[in-house]
């Protein structure tokens, strides 16, 4: 880092640079079984998406809490950056040609 970068920096505590901000409340995402049709709300732990190299390739999937049922639901480009945003974890696919 050049000195001009730091200049006027004073040395200041970790407390007063975190000062004034709140804790995040943990993203929910809302879904839907096609088997049991229940309606729930599911935690970024709870989801996988998969990005492929066409919209048929691309999905998101959990397990229903309500049956147990894997489902699996194709994920647009707005879906996608949801998701993604929403810290769940993400694979991405590749090709083998």
């Amino acid at each position: 880092m050049s000195e001009s970068a730091t200049t006027g920096v004073t040395g200041m505590s970790v407390a007063a640079a975190f000062a004034g901000m709140r804790s995040v409340a943990p993203v929910v995402f809302r879904a839907g079984c096609p088997d049991c049709r229940g309606r729930f709300e599911l935690g970024a732990s709870a989801l996988r998406l998969a990005i492929g190299a066409s919209s048929r390739t691309t999905f998101y999937s959990f397990t229903c809490p309500d049956c147990g049922a894997a489902v699996r639901k194709p994920a647009g480009e707005r879906i996608v950056e949801l998701l993604t945003g929403g810290g769940v974890r993400t694979l991405r696919l590749h090709s083998t040609v």
